[in-house]
């Protein structure tokens, strides 16, 4: 599927979501999951522009390796939080590590706007992306 593709989908899944018109009944894979479809495109967007920092942050411990790895892992976490399901103490114990990590992009997003890495419009854009990714990784850890 491409960028775009996705990228509408998700909108499209969300909106709907969000007044309450339609839910999907029964996801199939961790790929129909709205919030792994969002954290996946904005991860993309991530990976692109890291790619591009100083050297120097991209070497293990530096900002941009930080995000690379936090960004992945909440993919990450969200696929294999599905994949144990089965277990609801596992899925959330995998989705609750997703949702660490939305939080802590949050953190690493306000260390590149400040030192200049990222524009304020890129930092707003996924700052509310990271935060709805949370929200929506909230609702499936409390949800029963």
């Amino acid at each position: 599927m491409s960028e775009q593709i996705a990228d509408r989908q998700t909108r499209r899944d969300a909106e709907r979501e969000a007044a309450g018109k339609v839910r999907l009944p029964y996801a199939r894979n961790f790929e129909d999951l709205v919030v792994f479809r969002k954290a996946y495109r904005v991860s993309l967007e991530i990976l692109k522009v890291t790619e591009g920092f100083p050297r120097h942050e991209l070497w293990p411990g530096g900002l941009g390796e930080q995000m690379r790895k936090a960004c992945r892992g909440i993919c990450a976490n969200i696929a294999e939080g599905f994949g144990k399901k089965a277990s609801r103490a596992e899925f959330k114990r995998f989705i609750g590590m997703a949702l660490g990590s939305a939080e802590e992009m949050r953190v690493w997003l306000r260390y590149c706007l400040d030192m200049k890495l990222i524009s304020k419009k890129e930092w707003e854009a996924w700052r509310l992306a990271y935060a709805e990714v949370a929200r929506m990784l909230q609702v499936m850890k409390t949800q029963k």
